[in-house]
């Protein structure tokens, strides 16, 4: 029988022991470990959730999160790269579109590069030439470790931050509640399409949208009564690119994880279905013969 749990605390143990076959999620220490024992395998799945900055005051006229200017400084000031191996040993997709390449209606978008000269000079020209306290920063939870090292690159080009973290289900209401403030290095995990994907980010009538733009609205209005599958896509690529050119996030990469398989898995079916985070589907997921 193959057997697979999720619980974040127990997982690894109980891939060593045996107890359980795939081992999702694994931080990168642990699947280093596995790499150096022959007995296990280290695979990758995910690929549906993006991890991205928001900043949640850029609606209020008198922040520095008003001028794109620093919205974007803020984003040339991530290294994804180096926290896409820091974090997942390379395998996440950095991006800079919100609805992932993959998905109906994406548009192709590239990551922002990582300049900190850059972002420094776009930083006075905005008028903070000696950088700004940002506030708080919410890691989404449990990600802290993304959030301490996206608020230590902020920091190295004048954005001071503070790390507030909260437990998970205390988050999700404050997030959809509108009561957090400063930046959050938040997830979507929402899967169907660019339109779904959007739904509760983009539009200023979504759960998570701390504010919106109203042409950004009508476009996202009129995309849901159109029927031609053409013009559809038009519209749902033009709030996309009008999204990436007002920086209203600053995205990081799409989640791909390090997951542990056992010495009894022949083939663990993860990312045959891309993207889908978990072992699939059933029919392509095999024991090793006499286990």
């Amino acid at each position: 029988m193959f057997k697979s749990v999720p619980e974040a605390t127990t997982r690894f143990a109980m891939l060593k022991r045996g107890e359980i076959d795939v081992a999702y999620l694994l931080d990168v220490p642990q699947a280093q470990e596995l790499k150096r024992d022959p007995s296990f395998k280290v695979a990758f799945s995910g690929g549906i959730a993006s991890f991205y900055l928001d900043y949640f005051d850029m609606w209020d006229p008198e922040s520095p999160w008003a001028d794109r200017r620093v919205r974007l400084a803020a984003s040339h000031a991530i290294d994804r790269r180096a926290l896409n191996e820091a974090e997942t040993l390379g395998q996440s997709r950095p991006t800079g579109g919100f609805v992932p390449r993959n998905l109906e209606f994406a548009l192709p978008l590239e990551a922002h590069a990582y300049d900190p000269a850059k972002a420094k000079q776009m930083l006075a020209e905005a008028g903070y030439p000696q950088g700004f306290d940002a506030g708080d920063l919410h890691p989404f939870p449990p990600y802290t470790s993304v959030g301490e090292a996206v608020a230590g690159y902020l920091q190295a080009v004048g954005i001071c931050t503070r790390i507030r973290t909260m437990e998970r289900a205390a988050f999700i209401a404050e997030w959809g509640a509108k009561k957090l403030r400063g930046l959050c290095v938040c997830t979507v995990g929402v899967y169907g399409n660019a339109a779904s994907r959007m739904s509760q980010y983009v539009p200023s009538t979504g759960t998570y949208a701390y504010g919106g733009w109203p042409d950004v609205d009508a476009l996202y209005e009129q995309q849901a009564r159109e029927v031609d599958r053409r013009k559809r896509e038009a519209l749902l690529h033009q709030i996309q690119k009008t999204i990436y050119e007002r920086v209203r996030f600053g995205m990081i990469y799409d989640y791909v994880w390090p997951s542990g398989v056992g010495p009894r898995v022949a083939e663990p079916a993860l990312l045959l279905i891309d993207p889908y985070p978990w072992a699939a589907p059933y029919e392509e997921l095999r024991l090793k013969p006499g286990r």
